[in-house]
This record gives C-alpha cells, sequence and structure tokens, in this order.
C-alpha cells in the first residue's frame, strides 16, 4: 500500500512485443551510425558507371579481406549484377534497418547496390584470438595439454575432434540484451538423460539481464540455490575433461568471450576428481584422491581445531606437547582465537594480492609474506611458532583441491569453523560439519542431488568416488547420471 509495486521484467508485456521493423535506407543508417567514429561510408564506381556504397565498422572487420574480396572485384565488375562479382558466397540480402545494424555489429560488410536497390551484407569479422595453450588452473604432468579459447568456434572444434560423432548435438542461444552474448548448449543425443537437456534450455531461455561476460555469471542465473558457498556447475578449461563428461552423460554450456566451460549436473565429489586420475594407474590415482579429501579435511579443520582444544580442553592435550604450547604462548597478548584469526586473514591478504600482482612480484611477495611476515610476527610476540606451523599446513592443504572455486569455500567454512570452536569448542566444530552435510544434501545441480552417490545412495557408483577402481571395471556409466546408454562397451550378439 506504501510501497509503488514494482514492475515485473519478465512479466512486461512491452518488452515481449515485436519491435516494428523498419525498412532500410542510406539516411537512416547515417543517422542510427551517428557519432559513431570507426564507422567507414566509402563509394565506389564500376566498370559500367554504377554506383556502390559500402559501410561497416572498421574496428571488426578483417580490411585486408575486405579489398581482396569485395572491393577489387566490385570495382572490376563490368556487368550490372555485383552480386555475383563478389568472390565470397556468404552474401545476404537484407531489407530492415534492425537486421542491418545487429550484422553490422558482429562485423559484417553492407553493401548498397543502387541499380538494382538492394542491400547486401557480406560478414568480414576480425578473429581477434589468442591460441590454443596449456592450462593454467588445471595443470597436469601427463595428458592433453591444449586448453579452450575465448572463441566460441575452435573451443567446439577441440570437443569435436575428441567426439567425432554425428550424436554430438550443439543448440546456440543469446543471452544479455546489451552484450549479445551466445550461449552453446552441448550434449550427446541419445546418451544424455532429455529431462536435464529441457531444464538446462528452460533455464537459458529464462535468463534476463542486460550484460554478460563470463561463463559464471550464466551459471549463477542457472543455479537453484543462489545463497549457496559450493559451485553447483563445474567450471573447466580443459577440452578432455568436457569430451568425459559428456560421454557420462552430462551436458555442458559453451559462453563466448570465455575459455571456462560448464559441465552440470555434477555433484559434490566431482569437484575433487582431477584428469590425471584417468592417466595413472588405479591404485596411484585412488591414493591421490583420498589424499585430496584428507586435505580438504585438514584444512578446514586444522586451525579450528587447535582454538577448541587450547581454548576449552586442553586438559585433552598431552602433557609433552602442553608444555611446548604454554611455553609458545607464554609471551602472546592475544587469545588461540584472535591470534588465529588475524594470522588466517593476513594470509588471505597475501593470497588475494599474489593474483593481482605480475608472476615476477607475486613470486616476492610469497617469500615476504611466508617467511618475513611469519618470522616478524613470532619474534614479536603476535603469534606462536606452533600456530605459524599449523597455518602453513593448513594452507598448503587447501591446494590440492583441483577446484579453484571450490578452494575458496573451503576458505569461508574455515572461518566458519574458527568462530564455532571459538565459543563451543570441538561441539561447535562437529554442529558446524553437520550442518554443511545437511546442506549439501539438500543442494541440486540441474535439479539433481549435489551429494550423490551417498544421498540418494548409489552403491555401484562408489568404484569412482573416494578411490577410482580399475578401468576395465568401470563398465557402466554412473547410475546417479540417469544416462540412456548405462554401459560403456558394445555388447556382442
Amino acid at each position: 500500500m506504501f510501497w509503488k509495486k514494482g514492475k515485473s521484467i519478465a512479466n512486461d508485456s512491452s518488452d515481449a512485443q515485436q519491435p516494428v521493423q523498419r525498412k532500410i535506407s542510406l539516411d537512416s543508417l547515417k543517422q542510427v551510425l551517428d557519432n559513431m567514429d570507426d564507422v567507414e561510408i566509402i563509394e565506389r564506381t564500376t566498370l559500367n558507371d554504377q554506383k556502390v556504397v559500402l559501410i561497416y565498422l572498421k574496428t571488426l572487420i578483417d580490411q585486408e579481406r575486405l579489398n581482396e574480396l569485395i572491393i577489387e572485384p566490385v570495382i572490376q565488375c563490368p556487368h550490372a549484377m555485383i552480386y555475383e562479382s563478389i568472390a565470397t558466397p556468404k552474401v545476404l540480402k537484407i531489407q530492415s534497418l534492425e537486421e542491418a545494424q545487429k550484422l553490422l555489429l558482429t562485423g559484417a560488410v553492407l553493401l548498397n547496390d543502387c541499380i538494382q536497390e538492394q542491400w547486401l551484407v557480406i560478414p568480414l569479422p576480425n578473429e581477434l584470438s589468442r591460441g590454443i595453450q596449456t592450462s593454467e588452473t588445471e595443470t597436469i604432468l601427463y595428458g592433453a595439454k591444449d586448453s579452450f579459447t575465448e572463441q566460441l568456434e575452435p573451443n567446439i572444434t577441440l570437443i569435436r575432434r575428441r567426439l567425432p560423432i554425428t550424436e554430438l548435438k550443439t543448440e546456440k542461444y543469446k543471452v544479455g540484451s546489451l552484450s549479445e552474448t551466445t550461449v552453446v548448449l552441448m550434449y550427446i543425443d541419445g546418451l544424455t538423460n532429455p529431462e536435464y537437456i529441457s531444464i538446462a534450455r528452460k533455464k537459458i531461455s529464462e535468463i534476463n539481464f542486460d550484460l554478460f561476460f563470463d561463463s559464471s555469471q550464466v551459471a549463477a542465473f542457472m543455479e537453484e540455490h543462489h545463497h549457496s558457498i559450493f559451485p553447483q556447475f563445474q567450471q573447466t578449461d580443459r577440452p578432455d575433461v568436457c569430451a568425459y563428461s559428456l560421454g557420462l552423460g552430462k551436458l555442458t554450456i559453451l559462453v563466448e568471450n570465455t575459455p571456462f566451460v560448464l559441465i552440470a549436473p555434477i555433484t559434490f565429489f566431482h569437484l575433487f576428481q582431477s584428469p590425471e586420475d584417468y592417466i595413472n594407474r588405479w591404485p596411484v590415482a585412488s591414493f591421490l584422491r583420498v589424499i585430496r579429501y584428507f586435505s580438504f579435511f585438514l584444512s578446514v579443520t586444522l586451525i579450528p581445531f587447535y582454538v577448541a582444544l587450547t581454548t576449552h580442553h586442553y586438559q585433552m592435550i598431552p602433557l609433552q606437547i602442553l608444555f611446548v604450547l604454554v611455553e609458545s604462548r607464554s609471551k602472546l597478548p592475544f587469545t588461540p582465537f584472535w591470534e588465529a584469526l588475524v594470522m588466517l586473514t593476513i594470509l588471505e591478504i597475501i593470497k588475494e594480492a599474489s593474483l593481482r600482482m605480475p608472476t615476477k612480484s607475486s613470486q616476492t611477495l610469497g617469500v615476504i609474506g611466508g617467511i618475513v611476515i611469519g618470522q616478524a610476527a613470532v619474534q614479536a610476540g603476535f603469534a606462536s611458532k606452533v600456530l605459524i606451523v599449523l597455518v602453513c599446513i593448513s594452507t598448503i592443504s587447501s591446494f590440492l583441491v583441483p577446484n579453484y572455486l571450490m578452494t575458496k569455500a573451503n576458505t569461508l567454512i574455515q572461518f566458519g569453523f574458527l568462530l564455532l570452536s571459538s565459543f563451543f569448542g570441538v561441539f561447535g566444530i562437529a554442529m558446524g560439519a553437520i550442518a554443511i552435510l545437511a546442506h549439501l544434501n539438500g543442494l541440486t545441480s540441474l535439479k539433481q542431488p549435489y551429494f550423490s552417490p551417498i544421498a540418494p545412495f548409489y552403491w555401484k557408483d562408489w568404484i569412482d568416488l573416494f578411490i577410482r577402481g580399475p578401468l576395465i571395471n568401470m563398465k557402466s556409466r554412473p547410475d546417479h547420471l540417469h544416462p540412456l546408454q548405462k554401459w560403456r562397451y558394445k555388447r556382442r550378439m
């Protein structure tokens, strides 16, 4: 009553109406392109004195190909059919001003044939892209070294080379009213569960926002739990990871201008899997995977346990270790909680600073942060030697989680546990762990349980959960993904 009701963007009927298409003309184009310094409007005359007007944005087109494919053939055209003289088959005829605007901004050249009274469009985009390089976020010692780029077509090519089948389908969508970002949904027809495909189609079609420049923004609009700290889409820049996920029955979402591809549906345990798991021998891969889970547990609980034991349960500490702790903390003015909180906060500041700085400077910062500040903090009486050692172990353990987004969630869990341990001791850490497990059990990814195959329980999928079983025994796809083709081999008749 007292507040003005907001107008729903999704239900705005005026936006849903189709705009009226205006007929294209040279004057209307000049009016639309006014105050754009990179617009070029040039006139040329053919051999039979036919006037031709070319309009394009010089920052978006390949000007060398413009001269080679359009200007030179048109000037030397001896007949009235300019359409046939252009040395490229990708020529379209358009009539509406809106269509002309849209194509100009994608790197096309507009050609006005005055005799035939028609407008032609020739796409000549200037392909600005870096070469295919090694992945920097998911580095492995053995295996493929290529990674995705910011261009969609090369990224699709990298996946198609690994899955040369006609069942690999691609569907293109446009998101972002300002950015007009292209999003490509990929899946294997006849293998991926159609329910996932229809959910993904619906979610992408319902995205209503103005600007997208990264795949994580698309994921934010497709997630079902916006306030959770856990990523509900796996992001990777490795084509082999995408191809393997598609082969299991998942789908991938490629976003223009970003090298990171979304994979869904995922579970909590997918975030601990590395591409090298399927390259190493299975006992080695299983050992490394168990180490990762243990490191995650260690990174979130080690410092909170230190605070809980030194604050509430010091009687549980063995006498020899207690003497060491008392001697180490005898001159400190802070309680264990504030000591740990200050050191972890400083560590996060150093980690963020090292990510933002150039590589050579970040190495210097690591030395300063790790040695100078750590040693100085002990000598100045701000932190104990025991805590410095525990912080180092906890930080190194957190880097073993392969997924970068998961390491950020890891940090927040650690701070949450630290706060609970200062108030309730070990009981507080247990309460926090129960809350995290309950939260994980309630999460979904594309409406599929996030804590599968533990809850719901799929016992056959445990062969690739905490350990990675022998590949020769992994003959069926994971049941929790509900693929249309269960078996990964062809049965003999």
